[in-house]
C-alpha cells in the first residue's frame, strides 16, 4: 500500500509537469502567419486592423495576414468555425454582438467568440443646423418635446451607427424625431448645412472641418465622458443618463482558443496600441487606442446587449421573442 507521503509527492510532480507544460504551448506559438478577419478594404476598421496586424506580427515574429469580408455578419461567420489554435483572428465592431438582436445569425457572439481586447473607440459627435434654435443638448430636448415629430434625424441603413445613436438618444431622453434615410453621408451633410435635415450623429472627422467653418453646430460627444478628440464638447450623457456609443473595435479568437494564447495575444497588441507610433497614428484618424483586458470587453459586450436590447425592442427592431 503507497504511503500519503508516496501518494503527495506523485501528485506534487503530476502537478508541477502539468503547470511546466502550460507555457510550452504559448512559448511555441506562433509557427506560422497569422489569419486576421476584419470588415470592408478602406473604412476605419480596415484602418485600425493593419495598424494591430503590425504589431502582431512585430510581436510574434510571424507575418499577419488580413482577410477583408463585406460585413460584421460575415465576419463573425468566417471565424467562428475555425480552429481555436490562436492562428485565426477577428478585428470588428460592436456589430458583432448587437446584429444578433436586429436579425437572425449563424452564431452567438457571447458563447462562440472568446474576447481578445477592446482595441480602439472612436466617438461620434451630434451637429445640428446653425440656424437650429438649440446651443446645447438641453435646449434640443426642449424644441424636440415641444414640436413632437416635426424634428428629424439622419440615417444610412437600418442598424447603421447614425440610425442607431439616433434611436438611443430617441429612447433615452424621451423625444420623438422623424428618421430620414440617406444613402451616403456626404448628401446627409450637404442638406443638413441648407437646413433640410436636423439632426446627425456621426464621425468626428467627417463634420469637424464644417463645425469649425461654422456652417452646423455641434452640440455635444457620444461617448460617456469628454473626448480629448473633440476638447471642450460636453457628453451627452451630461443631460441624458446613460447615453453612450461610439464606433469600437474589438478582437477575438474562436471559442476554446487555450488562456495562455488569449494573454499572449492580448499582450502583444495593447503593448503596441500603447506605442507612441500607434497612438499617434489612430489619434491623427480621430481614434482613441483603449487596449483592455479580455474580460473587459465581456463585460461591456454584456451591458451592449442588454441595453440594446431594450432600445430595439421598443424601436420595433428586435427579432428577439
Amino acid at each position: 500500500m503507497q504511503s500519503s507521503t508516496g501518494f503527495c509527492c506523485v501528485a506534487a510532480a503530476l502537478f508541477v509537469a502539468a503547470m511546466s507544460a502550460q507555457p510550452a504551448v504559448a512559448q511555441e506559438y506562433p509557427t506560422r502567419p497569422l489569419r486576421l478577419v476584419t470588415g470592408a478594404p478602406g473604412g476605419a476598421n480596415d484602418f485600425i486592423t493593419r495598424v494591430i496586424a503590425q504589431g502582431l506580427s512585430a510581436g510574434l515574429g510571424q507575418a499577419t495576414v488580413i482577410e477583408n469580408k463585406p460585413s460584421g455578419v460575415m465576419e463573425g461567420e468566417a471565424v467562428v468555425n475555425a480552429k481555436p489554435d490562436g492562428y485565426t483572428l477577428l478585428s470588428t465592431s460592436a456589430n458583432l454582438w448587437i446584429s444578433g438582436l436586429m436579425q437572425r445569425v449563424p452564431f452567438d457572439a457571447l458563447r462562440d467568440f472568446r474576447p481578445i481586447t477592446l482595441a480602439t473607440s472612436a466617438p461620434y459627435i451630434l451637429v445640428v443646423h446653425p440656424q437650429l434654435p438649440a446651443q446645447s443638448v438641453p435646449e434640443l430636448i426642449r424644441l424636440a418635446k415641444a414640436r413632437p415629430g416635426e424634428l428629424n434625424y439622419v440615417s444610412l441603413a437600418v442598424g447603421s451607427s447614425n440610425h442607431l445613436a439616433g434611436e438611443l438618444f430617441k429612447f433615452l431622453a424621451g423625444v420623438n424625431l422623424t428618421r430620414v434615410s440617406y444613402k451616403g453621408v456626404p448628401l446627409a451633410i450637404s442638406d443638413l448645412m441648407t437646413g433640410q435635415v436636423h439632426v446627425l450623429f456621426t464621425a468626428v472627422q467627417t463634420v469637424m472641418p464644417h463645425v469649425k467653418a461654422g456652417k452646423l453646430r455641434a452640440l455635444a460627444v457620444t461617448t460617456e465622458r469628454p473626448s480629448a478628440l473633440v476638447p471642450g464638447l460636453p457628453p451627452i450623457a451630461a443631460t441624458v443618463k446613460g447615453y453612450d456609443t461610439a464606433a469600437r473595435l474589438g478582437v477575438f479568437v474562436p471559442a476554446g482558443t487555450s488562456s495562455a494564447i488569449v494573454e499572449r495575444l492580448n499582450r502583444v497588441i495593447v503593448d503596441h496600441l500603447r506605442s507612441s507610433d500607434a497612438r499617434e497614428r489612430l489619434s491623427n484618424a480621430a481614434i482613441e487606442t483603449i487596449g483592455s483586458t479580455p474580460d473587459e470587453l465581456a463585460t461591456l459586450m454584456k451591458l451592449d446587449i442588454a441595453r440594446w436590447d431594450k432600445v430595439l425592442r421598443a424601436a420595433g427592431l428586435s427579432v428577439q421573442p
